[in-house]
This record gives structure tokens, C-alpha cells and sequence, in this order.
């Protein structure tokens, strides 16, 4: 093998072993639902069992300061395929039902990771959550996965597989009949997938639903959207089937997604790929933890707030890297970094060839997981609804509103953002937010028109 330096554009990734079409190394990326901060036992949980996550860990890198520059899980799943921020690739908003079943969602003038990986000899696949739109042209199978099988939604009851009273899962593009628990579902779907391809390189998105909580419209009539999962994974903590405390039920969701990560990555073990598979485990925003949903039971600690803000607890997220040989075991990546890398990272690990010209918001991750650079990152800007942000170092300029004054926060000494610095730090406020305002002109370059949304259906 030799070394290149591959260019993305006017972006320019580190260089890295250039391998043979047959030796390109797997690419496996599993995106968590919801999952928080500190809902891991890896990331500080000392009461959820998640030894499968926290093994991976240990043979990976964990990441400290891990981002999603938006909080919502459409506008998340659009910014990591596409390695481009919201506002740049065309879809900041959360898809509505009716968007969900037949709207465009992220534009078609976009390119996401499946699209470039088969133009370089990829097997790819998605199964579980896709949430960016399912007209014709903007389902899985024709945005570049040669197999899907998932949901076109946001959530889904994990059993009775509905979503707002419509059964929701599909196989390509036509509805599939099946039972079972969602979480095994994708994951031995992907293990078939795995296995059937073996022999060449592939791409797996493996977006699971867990752990989204459960509402009215994923479960039949007059049943009660709890946190559903297998009793087993009840009996592991000692408590019953019928067990009512929905903390300890969220648990246990957690333990039954533990348990079929780790199903997934034994079959790497199984079929000799760990040493060519680049494992990333990734959640799509922080946990929830919005006042009188009654099921806002995770944990974003020891970080403010969660999902739908640009607070902390909304945006830094667990993140866990695993390449054999290259990523060194038991490293803790304390770098600014952010789910709009991983494509970046995609490419540069398959050699696939770049689209001249498409601005990309992400960089090329692995020189600061393998411990050889510092963050390819100098500032983040966040974004979702009223609410705005963006870090520069250990600063953090924040608020929910356009119309709210800004807030400032220096995370080195206090990460759960409770001390307001902006009355005295003026200056930082200004140079960030003008930092602010200057993407905010800068990320309308290359970028795509949001598609139209359906009409909505009148009751």
C-alpha cells in the first residue's frame, strides 16, 4: 500500500493507506435514537448495564466533545449523511406524518454517503430509521442503499411497528409484514447483510429506533405507550415484566440496544472483519427533556438541557470510534468534532472520489482520534428553530431565540452552562456573534432550495 492525500473539493484530508478495491475497510455506522450524555455506563451511568457499548469503548476511541450541530432527529439524519450543515443542505425542519410518508425531505440536488461509496465499489445498506423523506427519488433505495429495511418515520411502537396508527415498515420501497422487537429487527437484518457481503467492502447505516420513546400513535388502540421492550432485559436489573417505573423501563430499553450492538459487532468477530471494519457509534441529538411528556426519563448529565436546544444536553453527544490498527484502544478524544465528519471520514477511508465544487461543512476526523492532530474544527455553529449557538475553543455563545439576548459559557470550568459570562466578557460576545452572523451569510453558498411540503390532509 502507499499513501495519497485525497481532496474533497477545496477540503483536503489527511493522508491514509490507499488499498486495494477488495481490501477497502468496511464502514459500519450505528446512529442511537435520543440516547443522551449520560445514559451510557461508558460516559459516567452507574446504574444502566451497557457492556457491549462500554467494551467498544475501550477498544475504540470515546469522544468527549462530540457534536450534532442541529437537535432534531430529520434535520440530524440530513446534516450526517450529507456532511453539510441544515441550513446549507436544504431540510431544517422536523418532518411532519404526512412529510414522512410521501414529501421529498432533504432535497435531491443533495449527495449522501451510500452515493458516493457504490460509485467506489461498496455494497451499501440501511436498516432502521430514515426520516428524510420518501417520495419517489427520495427513499433509500434510490438515494444509493442497494437494501433497505426500515421505517420512512420518526418512531415507531417497537412491537406493533406503527407509527401516528399506520404500519410503518418497509422493505425497498414496499410495505414488509414482520414481527418482532424493532431493535432485533435492524440488527439482524444487518448481520444478514453482513454476512451475505463478506467479501467485499460494504457500508452499513444501521439507524436504529432505540431509544425514542413511545406515543399514542405507535401503539394499538387502548394500549399505553410505555418504554416496550423484551422481559428479559427487565430480569436483568431483577424486576418483573409488568414492571410501572418507566426510568427503570427505560433502562432496560437501553440493555436490549447493548445487547444487539453487540450482536452486530460479533458477527464482525464471526466472520474475521474486525480488523477491516471502521465501527462508529453516534447518537442523533441529545436525550429529551421537555417538561409534561411524562416520558422524559434519560439522562444528558452532567449537561444542561437536551434535545430540540442548542445547549449542551441538546448537542454534545455520545460518540465511540473503532478502526483496529489505526485508532488506538482506550482513547479518550477530548477534540471538538461532529457527526458532519463522518462523511468526510467515509471518504477518506474508501478513496471515494469527491463532487468538485460542493462545499462540505465536515472535516476528516481520524487524525485527531488517532491522537496525531488537534480538532479540524476552530469554531461550531449550531442551529434548530428559534434556537442558535457556537463554540470556539471552550467558549460557547448560546441562546433559545432569535429575539433572547446571547449567552456565554466557558465549558473548561462550567460545562453544565450555569454561569452567564456575557454581562462580563461583552467583548467575546461580540467577536462571536459576529462569527455567527458571518456563517450565517457564508452557509448559503452551494446551498439547496428546501422542497416543497405536501398538504397536509384535512381531518
Amino acid at each position: 500500500m502507499k499513501k495519497i492525500t485525497l481532496r474533497l473539493g477545496i477540503l483536503a484530508l489527511a493522508a491514509l493507506p490507499v488499498f486495494a478495491a477488495e481490501e477497502r475497510p468496511n464502514l459500519l455506522l450505528m446512529y442511537v435514537d435520543n440516547v443522551g450524555y449520560g445514559d451510557l455506563g461508558c460516559y459516567g451511568n452507574k446504574v444502566v448495564k451497557t457492556p457491549r457499548i462500554d467494551q467498544l469503548a475501550r477498544e475504540g476511541a470515546r469522544c468527549t466533545d462530540f457534536y450534532v450541530v442541529t437537535t432534531s432527529c430529520t434535520t440530524s439524519r440530513g446534516a450526517i449523511l450529507t456532511g453539510r450543515h441544515p441550513l446549507r443542505n436544504g431540510l431544517t425542519h422536523q418532518l411532519a406524518s404526512t412529510e414522512n410518508w410521501t414529501g421529498i425531505g432533504l432535497p435531491h440536488r443533495e449527495r449522501i454517503i451510500p452515493q458516493y461509496l457504490k460509485d467506489a465499489g461498496y455494497a451499501t445498506a440501511c436498516f432502521g430509521k430514515w426520516n428524510i423523506g420518501f417520495a419517489p427519488g427520495s427513499r433509500p433505495t434510490e438515494r444509493g442503499f442497494d437494501e433497505f429495511l426500515g421505517f420512512r418515520s420518526g418512531n415507531i411502537g417497537y412491537y406493533a411497528h406503527l407509527y401516528n396508527g399506520e404500519y410503518d415498515l418497509f422493505r425497498g420501497t414496499e410495505r414488509h409484514k414482520i414481527k418482532g422487537y424493532s431493535t432485533d429487527i435492524f440488527a439482524d437484518a444487518a448481520n444478514d447483510f453482513i454476512r451475505r457481503h463478506a467479501g467485499r467492502p460494504w457500508f452499513v447505516y444501521l439507524p436504529f429506533n432505540a431509544a425514542h420513546f413511545n406515543n399514542a400513535g405507535n401503539v394499538p388502540p387502548g394500549e399505553k405507550p410505555i418504554w416496550q421492550v423484551p422481559a428479559k432485559y427487565l430480569e436483568r436489573y431483577g424486576w418483573s415484566a409488568d414492571e410501572p417505573d418507566e426510568k427503570r423501563r427505560y433502562r432496560a430499553v437501553l440493555t436490549a440496544l447493548d445487547d444487539a450492538i453487540g450482536r452486530v459487532l460479533d458477527q464482525l468477530d464471526t466472520l474475521k472483519l474486525r480488523e477491516r471494519t471502521v465501527v462508529m457509534l453516534v447518537s442523533d441529538n441529545g436525550a429529551f427533556m421537555l417538561p409534561g411528556r411524562g416520558l422524559e426519563v434519560a439522562s444528558n448529565a452532567p449537561l444542561r438541557d437536551g434535545g430540540t436546544t442548542c445547549y449542551e444536553g441538546g448537542v454534545r453527544i455520545p460518540a465511540i470510534f473503532r478502526w483496529p490498527g489505526k485508532v488506538q484502544p482506550g482513547t479518550t478524544s477530548r477534540e471538538m468534532l461532529s457527526h458532519l465528519d463522518v462523511l468526510p471520514l467515509c471518504l477518506a477511508v474508501a478513496g471515494a472520489a469527491p463532487v468538485q465544487g460542493r462545499v462540505l461543512d465536515g472535516r476528516n476526523p481520524l487524525p485527531a482520534l488517532m491522537g496525531t492532530a488537534k480538532s479540524p474544527h476552530s469554531r461550531l455553529p449550531f442551529a434548530y428553530g428559534p434556537g442558535s449557538g457556537l463554540r470556539e475553543d471552550s467558549l460557547k455563545l448560546v441562546r433559545p431565540a432569535a429575539e433572547s439576548p446571547w449567552e456565554l459559557y466557558d465549558l473548561a470550568t462550567d460545562l453544565g452552562e450555569t454561569k452567564n459570562l456575557a454581562a462580563a466578557r461583552p467583548a467575546d460576545v461580540a467577536r462571536l456573534a459576529a462569527a455567527y452572523q458571518a456563517w450565517l451569510v457564508d452557509v448559503k453558498r452551494d446551498a439547496s432550495e428546501p422542497a416543497r411540503r405536501p398538504v397536509q390532509k384535512k381531518k
